[in-house]
């Protein structure tokens, strides 16, 4: 069990069932299932059985129920990708994230991608929404509109000047349809490339192919960007070359004509005491190339995947607001929301009647956006599905090997395994909350000694070097 020293500062309620858990009879076995889920913090229980059986003579190779668990259940994982909700799933989903991203930018051939596509032209591209109204910044050689120097956590940061001419409607209402721009850009881009090469759209198509991964952050300001890898491919995607004239140049002007938010519009309508809109990409948009080995001024492969696997698991709390949906506008005061994202997501309550097919009501907590947070294109590289299998078909190979049963894959084998399970409900007691928590900072702080280490062997056969 994780240091008693811990245990001074907790409630009556949370000590008092800890110490039933540390005198119950399965208690060694319910700390080994809570850190085989890595430590979540709300984890799915099933119960059920599994049988295993020789397919000649019927005899039972294994058998596993339930019923021997810890209050006769089994824990699972949820795999929640939001840090707010489950910093364990979180984890494994952004070292997912990376992955994928990373087999896109340098290859993989276990992932479907080949090392070659290290020499095709590729972009990190993050294109921005427009402006709502000014609000509060930092600035490096001079202070903020308002007349101060605002520091690099000051809350006041991304919040409107004049709260009451913000355009909060226009905020989450761009929010809402900030993926149908992404889909038109790309749309759009395809046009540009094929226009800039002189090409129609037809042949540009037959001679390459544009692939991408993405993810979404929400501003300070509440506002969803994007921020994406763009890559040049050739006609059989990320196995052939690219054509000679898709260059990296090519990319660039391409990207930055297929967002020109005097071109790239998506049009609402009227309704009641909204006016008419025009959504457009704002002009904050940054292009720049992906190099192996950065010089300083270029951005690396490394970086690129770092930095979107660390905003694959966060979302609109990061502004202030909660992780889960909310009702009505009573909620927002009872849960301490803030100023700024409570007026957007009371303006997502308010337009839902007015905008009912865009389920503002229902994605008022993400103030109003309702796409995904990561997404690719069919060949940019392997899925997390993929990742995720290879992960199970890995930990279950490990239990055979451990209970002696052969491969299911293997020819030979005549094996039927026979599986019933059902759902049983889901997280923790107080103290198993308290224990989950101590047994998942225990695993982040043997993996942070792990990194170090490793990163003092690498300092170490450098010497001399250089």
């Amino acid at each position: 069990m994780t240091d008693t020293a811990t245990m001074a500062g907790l409630d009556p309620a949370t000590l008092a069932d800890v110490l039933r858990l540390a005198g119950s009879t399965g208690f060694d076995r319910l700390q080994d299932q809570i850190r085989r889920t890595g430590g979540c913090s709300d984890p799915i229980h099933l119960q059920g059985a599994t049988v295993t059986r020789d397919k000649a003579t019927g005899h039972v190779l294994h058998h596993y129920s339930t019923d021997t668990e810890p209050g006769g259940r089994l824990r699972l994982a949820c795999g929640n990708r939001r840090a707010s909700r489950c910093p364990a799933c979180a984890w494994t989903y952004a070292g997912d994230t990376y992955h994928l991203i990373r087999a896109g930018l340098v290859g993989d051939p276990a992932k479907g991608t080949p090392e070659t596509i290290r020499d095709h032209p590729r972009v990190f591209a993050t294109l921005t929404a427009p402006s709502f109204g000014p609000v509060h910044n930092r600035h490096d050689n001079r202070p903020c509109r308002c007349g101060i120097r605002h520091g690099e956590d000051a809350p006041e940061l991304g919040t409107p000047l004049d709260p009451e001419t913000y355009d909060y409607a226009g905020a989450v209402l761009w929010n809402n349809h900030a993926s149908e721009l992404w889909r038109y850009f790309t749309i759009y881009l395809r046009r540009e490339i094929a226009r800039r090469a002189g090409l129609t759209q037809k042949e540009a198509h037959e001679q390459s192919r544009v692939s991408f991964g993405k993810v979404a952050e929400y501003q300070k300001r509440g506002a969803v960007h994007f921020h994406a890898v763009i890559r040049f491919d050739g006609p059989d995607g990320p196995d052939s070359p690219p054509p000679a004239w898709a260059t990296l140049d090519l990319l660039t002007d391409a990207i930055h004509a297929a967002a020109d938010p005097e071109r790239l519009t998506v049009d609402i309508k009227p309704a009641r005491d909204q006016p008419a809109r025009s959504l457009t990409w704002g002009k904050q948009l940054d292009v720049r190339p992906i190099r192996a080995f950065g010089k300083g001024e270029e951005i690396t492969e490394q970086a690129v995947a770092s930095y979107l696997a660390k905003y694959a698991t966060k979302a609109a709390e990061t502004t202030g607001t909660v992780d889960r949906r909310i009702g009505n506008k009573e909620a927002l005061a009872l849960l301490g929301v803030p100023d700024h994202p409570a007026r957007l997501i009371a303006a997502c309550l308010d337009l839902h009647a007015l905008y009912p097919d865009r389920k503002l009501r229902d994605w008022a907590h993400m103030l109003g956006f309702r796409g995904h947070f990561s997404t690719k294109s069919r060949q940019y590289s392997t899925t997390l599905g993929a990742l995720r299998q290879v992960r199970a078909d890995y930990r279950a190979a490990q239990q055979r090997a451990a209970l002696g049963l052969p491969d299911p894959d293997d020819t030979e084998a005549t094996t039927l395994t026979l599986a019933h399970w059902t759902y049983a409900g889901h997280g923790h007691t107080p103290g198993e909350s308290w224990l989950a928590a101590n047994i998942r900072r225990d695993i982040a702080q043997n993996r942070d000694l792990a990194r170090q280490e490793a990163a003092d062997q690498v300092d170490a056969s450098s010497e001399g070097v250089w």
